[in-house]
């Protein structure tokens, strides 16, 4: 009884063709029966977003780790975190974020701006997931009963391409925090390049045929990070790359009762 989880990223045709890196990244970090999640999107127009959307991600997993003597063994299978105190220790982990994105500014001399990007971020037990999200992008949840939700309407800004940023001046207000009870089973999160594909636009809700095969991956692969081919195909497939030139970056989780005695 655990969660199963993996984290792909892939380059996108458009990047492809001005020979230009990812500039999406996410990760995770499993504790015991709980898991945390991050997927971050670097801006196009800054130089070095790359960067820092890797350590963004990094920087946020790590932080959330340290806190989980206090978050996860006070909540684990008691009450989920209160709004108050999920919005806390997302804004804490946002400090953070920018901090180490500071360091490396001045490190590698250049402005913090050359690191712009979104963030996504959860944490999650069996019984509740607690969620934040800084521009666009999308997490999923599905609970055991229940059919797929989209936490957050991506924030897209006045102007088409805009969103906020992790070191837009307004990035802690802008900053949305959702805490969901319930028994978790499906966890997706992923970066603006697979919105058009996964969300309905007209209502912003889930695609059903997009998620479902993903999550009877999961449920069918052992150890999804080593067999990784299906995601790999997908992300990077002629039929997926005609509908979106843009970086994409798949985080799936499942939670995995089947051994339950």
């Amino acid at each position: 009884m655990d969660w199963k989880a993996i984290a792909r990223s892939a380059t996108g045709t458009s990047h492809k063709k001005q020979q230009l890196p990812c500039q999406d990244y996410g990760d995770f970090s499993r504790s015991h029966k709980g898991i945390l999640g991050a997927v971050a999107d670097g801006a196009g127009s800054a130089k070095h977003s790359d960067v820092g959307a890797k350590l963004t991600v990094k920087t946020a997993l790590n932080e959330l780790l340290q806190l989980r003597s206090y978050t996860w063994q006070l909540h684990w299978y008691a009450q989920p975190l209160s709004d108050q105190q999920a919005r806390k220790i997302f804004a804490n982990t946002l400090k953070k974020v920018v901090e180490a994105l500071q360091k490396q500014a001045v490190s590698g001399g250049y402005s913090i701006n050359d690191l712009a990007c979104t963030l996504l971020v959860f944490l999650a037990t069996p019984n509740w997931v607690a969620a934040m999200q800084i521009g666009d992008g999308f997490i999923v949840v599905r609970l055991r009963e229940g059919e797929d939700q989209l936490l957050f309407t991506p924030d897209k800004g006045e102007f088409i391409n805009e969103t906020t940023f992790v070191t837009s001046a307004n990035a802690l207000n802008d900053m949305r925090v959702r805490v969901l009870p319930g028994q978790q089973k499906f966890i997706c999160a992923s970066t603006d390049g697979l919105e058009r594909v996964a969300i309905r636009m007209s209502d912003w809700t889930p695609f059903p045929p997009f998620f479902q095969p993903l999550e009877e991956y999961m449920v069918e692969t052992s150890h999804p990070e080593q067999e990784d081919e299906y995601i790999r195909n997908f992300l990077d497939s002629e039929r997926l790359n005609a509908k979106t030139d843009d970086d994409k970056t798949l985080l799936l989780c499942l939670y995995d009762d089947s051994k339950v005695k």
